[in-house]
């Protein structure tokens, strides 16, 4: 798949990222830097995002997810190797990326708040957020995955 258009090359589409990615700075130290990126990951899957799977994939590994984990976030349902507070997350990330379907349940929210406190709880309704609005800018513009290395984004901050 070529790209349709490179966002970095427009002045606007360039700041907005710079921007987005520095609002998600605010998130760190709130969550775990491997349940973000798992989270990331799933919503990435899900909206058909090659380039955000491939950065997450990597992010995660290098933060020392393992590849059995990795392999089966897709599934993790249908699997053990998550912990609750981590189920609950990817429900919340599933559901709040599939708004349409029938939004986020009680069920998943009261998960959520079990596991969770107010400011983890904030920060992933945000990260849910974000991730779906980068994933949707990288799927419009056909932004390919495979390329990416582990700490390209770094050089973003501020």
């Amino acid at each position: 798949m070529e790209p349709r258009f490179n966002l970095f090359d427009s002045p606007t589409a360039a700041k907005v990222a710079k921007r987005f990615y520095n609002t998600s700075l605010a998130l760190d130290g709130t969550l775990s830097k491997s349940l973000r990126e798992l989270v990331e990951l799933r919503v990435g899957q899900l909206n058909g995002c090659g380039f955000c799977v491939d950065v997450h994939t990597k992010e995660a590994a290098a933060v020392g997810e393992t590849a059995l984990r990795l392999n089966l976030v897709a599934a993790w349902r249908h699997t053990t190797v998550f912990t609750e507070a981590e189920r609950a997350a990817l429900a919340l990330a599933e559901e709040g990326t599939r708004l349409g379907d029938r939004g986020v349940t009680d069920e998943t929210w009261a998960a959520v708040r079990e596991h969770y406190d107010d400011d983890q709880v904030g920060a992933l309704v945000c990260l849910v957020s974000l991730i779906n609005a980068a994933t949707r800018m990288n799927v419009i513009v056909h932004n390919p995955g495979g390329s990416y290395q582990p700490g390209a984004f770094a050089g973003m901050e501020n």
